[in-house]
Parts: C-alpha cells; sequence; structure tokens
C-alpha cells in the first residue's frame, strides 16, 4: 500500500469542512422533528415509531455505500467525493421539503428520504480521513470533523431561536402548521449542506489506488479466504429467522405496542441476509457483491466488535435524547405539552439552544480529547468523556431552573466530542485499509441498531412503567451512557499510547 503523506492544517481543514454542512441536516432533524411531528398531530408515545424512518435508512444505505465508494474511483472525482456530492444534492431537497409538510405521513416520509440522502454523504467522510491521513494524523483529523459537527450543530439548532428572538419572526403557527421559523431554518441548513460539502469536493483531491490497493478491493478476482462454510451462514441465518418469529408471535399474543414488531424485522432482516448468502456459497458463488458484505460482517476485526457494544450504549442514550427532550422539558420543567401555546414553543425553542450548547461544547474540546487521550489512553479519555454525559442526561430530572439546563449540556457536550471521535481513532487502526469505507458502514451498524432498539422500546417502556413521562427516558439514557464509558475499558487499542508521567 501507498505511503500517505502528512497534511498539513488547512488541508486537513478543506477535506474536514463538509461536515460542517452534514451537521446542520444533522442538528436540524434532531432538534425539531420530533416538534414537526408533534405539531402535525403526533402524540408522545407515537414519537419513537415516528423516528424509525431515521435509523433504518442508515441499516441499509450506510454499508452499500460504503462496500462501493471503496471500489470508486474516477480521474477527476475521485472516490469518495461523488457520493458526497450525490448526497448534498438529494439532502438539500429534502431540507426544503421536511418543514412544508402538511400532514404526518408526509412528514415521516421526508425524514426517511431526508436521512438516507444525508447518509450517502456522510458514511464516505469517515472513510475519507482513512484514505487521505497516515495513521498518526487520523485522531486529529476526526477531531477536525467533530470541530466541524460542533460548529454546525450550534448554529443550526439555535437557528429558530436566533429567528425569533433577533429577527423578530412569529414563532407560533395555527395548529398543524409548521411556524415560519422552522421553515426558513430549514432553508437556511439546505444552502449550507450543499455549500460546505461542495467546498470539500472542489478544495480536496484524492490519492488514486495504487495496484495493490486495486486488486484488494477487486472482490471478483481477489482471494477468496473461506473462513466459515456455507452450512454455518445459513444456520445463523436460521437462529435469526427463528428469534424474529418468536418475537413477532410474543408482541402479537400480549397484544404489546406495535413498534416492537420492528425488533422482529431486523432480526428477520439479518436472518435472510444469511441465509441467501449462504445459500449462494453452497452453489459456489462467491464473487459477487451481496456475498462479499455479508461475509466481510462476519470477519469483523476483534476490536470493532469490542467497539460495538461500547458504540450501542452511547448511541442509545443519544437517541433516547433526540427523541425525548422536547417532550421531556417542555412537560416536566415548562409544564406544558399544548403544542400551540406559547409555553411549549418557548420550551421547545430552549431546547434547541441547549443541543447548540453541548454541540457548541464539543467544538471546543475536540482538540482537547486527543491531548487527554495521549496521558490517560484513548480508552479511559473516553470512559471520563460517556461517565460527564451520562451525569448531564440525568440530571434533567432534577433541575427546575431551565437555565441550569445549560450545565448538564456541558456534559453531554463532552461525551459528544469523544464519541465522535475516539471510537474512529481507534477502530481505523485495526481495519483494512482497502474496506475502509465498508467497515465504516458497518461500524455505523453500532450507531443505527441501538437508535431502532430505542425507537422500539423507549415507548414502550415509558407507557407501561413511568405512565407517559418523557423524562425518565433521559434518566435511562443517562444510564446507558455510563456504561458504555465502562465498557471502553474491554476495547483492545492496539494502537494506544500513554505518555509516562513526568
Amino acid at each position: 500500500m501507498q505511503q500517505k503523506p502528512r497534511l498539513n492544517f488547512w488541508q486537513i481543514w478543506n477535506m474536514s469542512f463538509g461536515f460542517l454542512g452534514i451537521q446542520f441536516g444533522f442538528a436540524l432533524q434532531n432538534a425539531n422533528t420530533s416538534r414537526i411531528f408533534q405539531t402535525l398531530g403526533a402524540e408522545t408515545n407515537e414519537l419513537a415509531i415516528l423516528w424509525l424512518a431515521a435509523p433504518v435508512t442508515g441499516l441499509l444505505v450506510q454499508p452499500i455505500v460504503g462496500f462501493y465508494s471503496d471500489r470508486t474511483w474516477h480521474p477527476r472525482w475521485g472516490r469518495r467525493r461523488p457520493y458526497f456530492a450525490i448526497g448534498a444534492v438529494l439532502a438539500s431537497a429534502a431540507l426544503i421539503l421536511m418543514p412544508n409538510s402538511y400532514m404526518l405521513w408526509m412528514a415521516a416520509g421526508m425524514l426517511w428520504i431526508m436521512d438516507a440522502s444525508i447518509n450517502i454523504s456522510m458514511e464516505p467522510f469517515r472513510a475519507f480521513v482513512g484514505d487521505m491521513l497516515p495513521a498518526d494524523q487520523r485522531t486529529a483529523g476526526f477531531a477536525m470533523q467533530s470541530f466541524f459537527i460542533g460548529i454546525g450543530a450550534v448554529i443550526a439548532s439555535a437557528l429558530p431561536w436566533i429567528f425569533t428572538n433577533v429577527f423578530g419572526m412569529d414563532n407560533t403557527a395555527p395548529e398543524g402548521v409548521i411556524p415560519q421559523t422552522v421553515k426558513w431554518s430549514y432553508y437556511l441548513g439546505a444552502f449550507a449542506f450543499l455549500g460546505a460539502v461542495m467546498w470539500t469536493v472542489f478544495k480536496t483531491k484524492e490519492y488514486p489506488p495504487d495496484a495493490a490497493e486495486q486488486a484488494a478491493t477487486d472482490f471478483k478476482t481477489a482471494p477468496l479466504n473461506i473462513r466459515y462454510s456455507p452450512r454455518f451462514y445459513i444456520s445463523i441465518g436460521a437462529v435469526f429467522t427463528a428469534l424474529a418469529i418468536a418475537v413477532a408471535a410474543f408482541v402479537n399474543i400480549r397484544q404489546l405496542e406495535k413498534e416492537l414488531y420492528v425488533l422482529g424485522g431486523i432480526l428477520a432482516l439479518f436472518g435472510l441476509a444469511y441465509l441467501v448468502a449462504g445459500l449462494l456459497m453452497s452453489r459456489n458463488i462467491y464473487r459477487i457483491g451481496f456475498v462479499q458484505i455479508v461475509r466481510d460482517f462476519q470477519n469483523m476485526p476483534k476490536t470493532m466488535i469490542q467497539l460495538a457494544f461500547v458504540q450501542f450504549f452511547s448511541w442509545f442514550a443519544l437517541f433516547a435524547m433526540w427523541i425525548y427532550s422536547t417532550a421531556a422539558v417542555t412537560s416536566h420543567i415548562y409544564g406544558s405539552s399544548d403544542t400551540t401555546g406559547k409555553l411549549y414553543n418557548d420550551g421547545a425553542d430552549w431546547v434547541t439552544v441547549l443541543f447548540a450548547v453541548y454541540n457548541g461544547v464539543a467544538a471546543l474540546v475536540a482538540f482537547l480529547l486527543p491531548v487527554l487521550a495521549r496521558y490517560t489512553g484513548r480508552r479511559v479519555a473516553h470512559l471520563l468523556a460517556l461517565t460527564l454525559g451520562g451525569i448531564g442526561l440525568i440530571s434533567f430530572y432534577f433541575i427546575k431552573d431551565p437555565q441550569m439546563l445549560v450545565l448538564s449540556m456541558v456534559g453531554v457536550g463532552i461525551a459528544w466530542a469523544s464519541i465522535l471521535s475516539i471510537p474512529y481513532a481507534m477502530l481505523s487502526t485495526s481495519i483494512p485499509q482497502q474496506k475502509m469505507g465498508y467497515y465504516m458502514g458497518i461500524f455505523n451498524f453500532f450507531i443505527v441498531i441501538p437508535q431502532i432498539v430505542a425507537a422500539s422500546i423507549l415507548g414502550f417502556v415509558l407507557s407501561r412503567v413511568f405512565e407517559g413521562e418523557s423524562i425518565y427516558a433521559l434518566i435511562i439514557g443517562g444510564a446507558a451512557m455510563i456504561l458504555a464509558g465502562l465498557l471502553s475499558l474491554l476495547v483492545n487499542d492496539r494502537d494506544e499510547v500513554v505518555l509516562p508521567a513526568e
């Protein structure tokens, strides 16, 4: 494999700048989607199932984009940049359409399209760091991405508040109508998304693959490394399928919430993939993309499997926060669930400011975490950051003054900065260079699956155990984040370097 040259600050800046726009899209989605759903008539216990569009889309899109971006090369556009550009155009169009939804089903559908489009741009950006930077610069590369994620989210999350308090736009609207502040936030976000991503597309040049890289990524000619027999894949597929049937039957017999069927659906999806791949391999059909995707998933590096558990509980906590923060703050602290009232909308606006705070903190500490990691090790640094985030989420229950929630979000921001950089830095040195895009896409499974689990079970838990009180979702999320920190200590970080104490 070719030796990559070290890049200077501005080269890393340019290759990461597109994440500023991508985070505009995600921040607007995270801070305002529940508000849009509730405005269009969704009940609190329906929010989780409506949010499922986003993670399900990521589960399908990310590994496919990663797999084929590994095998893409154009003399002018490179390997990853075509996906940046296509995703940016589609996501910007979806951002314009989302706040103009006039029915709940339309908003849910637009969330699906918007999330798919954002993922087309975002997933190759993670592999971009591995493509462009030598191993000793990758932590800095992911930290730069975290910086732009934080800056973009600060601005995007605060946009409805800015349009209300700076530009004097009307923050309320008739029942079933999205306020103008939200609409203009999405319009500006669409412009920022497209502009920032295209900056990276035109300001960065990718390295062409050498002969060894091309041979390694061509699954049609590369040597086969058959580690497991076709019968193994068929057996695993049968187990997943049986579990899916059992989950669906249990939910049906007990008449539980319908979103729990999604868990069965995910198990069925994995079961079907393994069964089909096993049957194809039993006929000696190995050299097709689908079979290679399933085989590479089964052969994940050990470090990646260990990080999967850390990611699962980290992102479960984040998704609980994104889904229920608006409902929790407006009901538990502001005391209102009337989406047409001023009190509710003031609370909803304050949530967007709080989201801006945690993202701002993440931007500020993004470059400090690599320094901390050099003294404590990346695993301990991640533990400290996630513990602060978990405490921040749990503190929502005890705070009565909305202004004090800013302190809670400081902890969440530190955790967010770490989640966006340290696991990826550990992962990037443990996976094959020629499969960087695919494994970064698969790694996002452990972001998406906990989101699906959260969306499937949190509504059930809140309604059956906590009488629909949204604040308890944040407590559950805080506990999950602390657990993720503890699990990070078990990760085999083979390139971890700790400076000796003086």
